[in-house]
């Protein structure tokens, strides 16, 4: 769907930029009464004529740009990062990959040896989101001055939002039977689950979407083009 959508874009720019303009002069000539969606391609293009070879390259590089200052550079694409985390599926999706992240990487470093400080201190300089990175700093340095997991959750904010009270309970389980390392393996493939399946139900929910934007363009495209059209062969055949 995404190919399709930008194959339509550029061909209903190619359109509006070229056969459009030429078919008004003609429509004009003949006195051919224009729909309203014609008009407002007509329009487009006329713009692109006249500015199109500074607003598309223009357009392009600004939108790299942004793509580039909002989740690549890294003084500013914690901005971007913010933004993803508000997008309702989309944000559910990263932080199911996140507590993924954490069980798997958490057990693995606790059976490679490392303390329980040690661990999340690894953790917090490795974490890519800084709302996980807060996360695990604070929970470092409460674990380092001797609290239990259970108390340091109590204290750390937000935590409920980003490490689910399901995964906290589990945690503490594990902590007062001694069997972390299993037990963050299992939060792990839980979570890995669930992000499976969440991305699967972000692709169903999308594809309709984006179906429905491409009939609505090509609709529109066809209805400026074709409309026109039949009103000057209706006005041959009346004459």
């Amino acid at each position: 769907p995404v190919i399709v959508t930008i194959l339509a874009i550029i061909i209903g720019l190619v359109i509006s930029w070229f056969l459009l303009p030429r078919l008004a002069t003609v429509f004009n000539q003949l006195g051919v009464e224009l729909p309203v969606t014609t008009k407002v391609l007509i329009a487009l293009g006329d713009f692109l004529r006249e500015y199109g070879l500074y607003v598309v390259p223009g357009t392009i590089i600004a939108l790299i740009a942004t793509i580039i200052i909002l989740f690549v550079y890294k003084k500013t694409r914690t901005i971007g990062q913010r933004l993803v985390f508000r997008l309702p599926i989309i944000g559910r999706l990263i932080r199911e990959n996140e507590v993924a992240s954490f069980g798997y990487l958490y057990g693995s470093l606790l059976k490679a040896g490392l303390n329980p400080a040690q661990a999340l201190q690894a953790m917090s300089n490795g974490a890519e989101y800084p709302q996980y990175k807060k996360i695990y700093s604070q929970l470092y340095a409460l674990i380092q001055d001797g609290n239990s997991f259970q108390k340091s959750f109590k204290k750390v904010d937000p935590r409920h939002k980003l490490v689910p009270s399901f995964v906290q309970q589990m945690i503490f389980t594990g902590e007062k039977s001694g069997n972390l390392p299993e037990t963050f393996g299992r939060i792990g493939v839980i979570y890995e689950q669930k992000s499976e399946a969440t991305a699967k139900n972000l692709s169903v929910l999308l594809e309709p979407v984006l179906l429905v934007i491409i009939w609505l363009m090509v609709m529109f495209i066809a209805l400026a083009v074709i409309v026109p059209i039949y009103s000057l062969i209706g006005g041959f055949n009346a004459r």
